[in-house]
C-alpha cells in the first residue's frame, strides 16, 4: 500500500513538473500590472491590460489628418480612445495630463451588414490596429512617445522620434501635443483651465477667419 501510494505520488509530482514546463512554454507576453505604462528589457512596451476597463475618451470614423487619405479599399475604420484613470482625474483638476499618462487608440473595422442593420454601422468584434501614445518625461526626450502593437499579445514597438504622428501632434494638439480637441468631454475642460496650445488657439482663429 505504501508503494502504491509512493508510485501515485511520484506520478503527480512527474505530471505537475511536465505541466510547469508546458505553461512556461506557451506563456504569453505578460501585461502592464497596472494602469501605467510597463517596458521590457529592450524598450518595448509591455500592452496595457484591460484598457477597456479605463476611461472611454471617444470615437472617430474614417478620420483622416491629410488632404489626401489613405486608400482603404472600400473598408471603413472606428477608432477609439482610453485613456487610464489616473491621468483622466488629474486632466479634470489641472487641464492638462500628468506624467505617466497612457492613452490607447484601438481600430475596429466597420461594418453596415449584420444582424438587423439595415442603414449605417457598427463596429466588428477584431481589433486591427492599436497604438499607444504615453507620457513619461524621464524616459523621453520629447516626453511623449507612439508604440505601435501588432496584438495584445505581442509588445508594443516604439514608432521613431522622427516620424510624422510626433510633429503633428505637437502642431496640431489642443492640450500638451493630445487631440483633446476631439474629445468632446475634456475639450471644456480645457477650455476653462487655461491649458489650450497656442497652436490649436491660432488654428482656430485662422478657421473662423475663413482661412
Amino acid at each position: 500500500m505504501r508503494i502504491a501510494r509512493f508510485a501515485v505520488s511520484l506520478c503527480l509530482i512527474a505530471c505537475s513538473i511536465a505541466i510547469g514546463i508546458l505553461v512556461q512554454r506557451a506563456r504569453p507576453v505578460k501585461a502592464s500590472p497596472g494602469q501605467g505604462p510597463a517596458y521590457a528589457k529592450n524598450g518595448d512596451m509591455r500592452p496595457p491590460a484591460n484598457y477597456r476597463e479605463w476611461i472611454y475618451l471617444s470615437t472617430g470614423i474614417d478620420m483622416s489628418y491629410s488632404p489626401k487619405a489613405m486608400n482603404m479599399g472600400g473598408m471603413s475604420m472606428f477608432d477609439n480612445v482610453f485613456v487610464n484613470p489616473e491621468a483622466y482625474r488629474s486632466f479634470l483638476a489641472t487641464g492638462t495630463w500628468p506624467d505617466k499618462t497612457v492613452m490607447v487608440l484601438e481600430g475596429r473595422e466597420a461594418r453596415s451588414k449584420g444582424s438587423i442593420n439595415q442603414r449605417g454601422h457598427f463596429q466588428a468584434v477584431g481589433v486591427m490596429d492599436l497604438e499607444v501614445h504615453v507620457k513619461d518625461e524621464v524616459r523621453f526626450p520629447g516626453k511623449w512617445a507612439f508604440f505601435s502593437f501588432d496584438s495584445l499579445d505581442k509588445n508594443g514597438t516604439l514608432i521613431p522620434q522622427k516620424a510624422p504622428c510626433y510633429s503633428c501632434h505637437a502642431e496640431h494638439g489642443a492640450v500638451d501635443t493630445t487631440f483633446v480637441q476631439f474629445y468632446p468631454t475634456l475639450l471644456p475642460v480645457a477650455e476653462k483651465k487655461g491649458t489650450l496650445s497656442g497652436e490649436f488657439l491660432k488654428e482656430l482663429q485662422e478657421q473662423k477667419a475663413g482661412r
